[in-house]
């Protein structure tokens, strides 16, 4: 006779896997008594964007030579810098774009042709110069303890609008530790679901398989009947304990991966996509196609109704050879992300979804060695477009030559205050208790950048 162990541990390989991943270890606190946890949830206020598409640039691209122009920067080429080093210029020439006039350097084409759908937030800090703890502290909100990423919390606040596809959901996630995509203390189902890497979006295909969402030994009839089994044992075990972190996070996630089986391959097999739409994201081939096949991937999922989906590119960590390498990451997402903010457009979503670009910080003006930058979390560009801000709008500013920001100042709680504002969710509302406090992504701090919201 097979254990509730061994059956736990059978069941998973199949049905189990992709919603399962991770969740019975986290700590998380009893779920509320409703009976589906993920249900759409009215927010605080009137929202003006219903979903989120984070483009995560891991490794912290360089402001100066991409999205905040520093003309002071390059006539001051070679002089001596604030803090040591001599100043580099860019490489690349910037122009004033669109309507609008923004500048935006050559290094994006095709997305500075979307001049007028961005504001630039060109006063970004965070508090940590380490790649680790600054992206941490951009998905949580913290370096220094676990804590739910800003996923987890825009899944908590709103719920989703499928009930057989994850609500957050993140697609070739930043390197290093799950809790940029956890959910930490919340309750286990609202951790965002981990979907391939990069290098397998580009091993030819129309769409990246999900493994073992399928159970290819039973039927799916005899799934239900397993499943029912192994979920009388998870409430039993709930009943006799009345606390026990995890076990209702392992119930709902198996419920949901058994709905997933026939929604998640469906939803990522792409071949019904026109040519033309392949095209638009680059995805087609290419240096453009892993990273186009993700953009388009997202595109699909907001469209579906899942709340927030992350897409992680990098490495754009040039602490050397930034005049070659930072064209080539630039090359491989201009194309896919101007195609995204297109598609978004065109099937009139663009006015109702929050599209996000930024790294965990930016880089110096100052050269290391000849042709690098170093890390500078006190003064770097994010952009955000369509959900309810501005267009064609610069907000904040950096010094001279782009040390540090001045005006306007941006924290990155700050940064979180804002998205979930134009989300329709009050930071200082939106809270969890855990361990007798109440918590929210933002601490003790935030401040809404009203300026950018239209």
């Amino acid at each position: 006779m097979l254990s509730r162990r061994q059956i736990l541990q059978r069941a998973s390989a199949g049905f189990g896997y992709l919603a399962f991943a991770g969740l019975y270890g986290t700590q998380a606190a009893e779920q509320s008594a409703t009976n589906n946890p993920l249900a759409s949830k009215s927010p605080h206020f009137s929202a003006r964007a219903k979903r989120v598409i984070f483009l995560c640039m891991q490794g912290g691209p360089s402001h100066v030579d991409t999205f905040d122009y520093k003309p002071q920067l390059a006539k001051d080429h070679g002089k001596g810098g604030k803090y040591g080093g001599s100043l580099l210029k860019s490489p690349w020439k910037f122009r004033q774009r669109g309507d609008s006039g923004l500048w935006i350097s050559d290094l994006f084409p095709s997305v500075a042709e979307h001049a007028d759908d961005l504001t630039l937030i060109r006063s970004m800090q965070c508090d940590q110069p380490v790649h680790p703890g600054a992206m941490t502290q951009m998905h949580t909100g913290t370096a220094q303890f676990i804590r739910p990423s800003l996923g987890a919390w825009t899944l908590y606040g709103l719920g989703t609008e499928n009930d057989s596809l994850p609500g957050f959901v993140s697609l070739n996630p930043p390197s290093g530790s799950s809790r940029n995509y956890g959910s930490s203390f919340l309750p286990a189902i609202y951790s965002g679901s981990k979907v391939g890497r990069a290098s397998r979006f580009a091993r030819g295909g129309r769409g990246e398989s999900v493994p073992d969402i399928k159970n290819p030994v039973l039927s799916e009839k005899q799934q239900r009947i397993q499943l029912d089994l192994i979920q009388q044992f998870n409430r039993e075990k709930l009943g006799r304990e009345s606390y026990q972190p995890g076990i209702e996070g392992v119930i709902e996630s198996y419920e949901l991966a058994f709905r997933m089986q026939d929604a998640m391959p469906q939803l990522m097999d792409t071949s019904n996509e026109s040519q033309a739409t392949l095209e638009m994201y680059g995805a087609t081939g290419g240096s453009t196609e892993s990273f186009g096949k993700q953009c388009l991937l997202a595109r699909r999922f907001v469209e579906a109704g899942v709340r927030f989906v992350e897409v992680t590119h990098g490495n754009w960590d040039q602490h050397a050879n930034l005049s070659v390498d930072h064209k080539v990451r630039a090359e491989a997402c201009d194309k896919p992300i101007a195609g995204l903010l297109q598609d978004l457009k065109q099937r009139d979503m663009l006015r109702d979804t929050l599209v996000i670009w930024g790294g965990e910080f930016g880089r110096t003006p100052a050269a290391q060695g000849s042709d690098g930058r170093n890390h500078n979390n006190k003064g770097y560009t994010t952009w955000m477009a369509g959900g309810g801000v501005k267009g064609g709008f610069s907000y904040g500013a950096t010094d001279e030559h782009g040390y540090e920001a001045i005006e306007n100042k941006c924290h990155i709680h700050d940064w979180h205050a804002t998205i979930l504002h134009l989300l329709g969710l009050d930071h200082e509302q939106l809270t969890y208790r855990y361990a007798g406090r109440d918590f929210r992504l933002t601490d003790v701090h935030g401040k809404v950048a009203k300026e950018i919201i239209a």
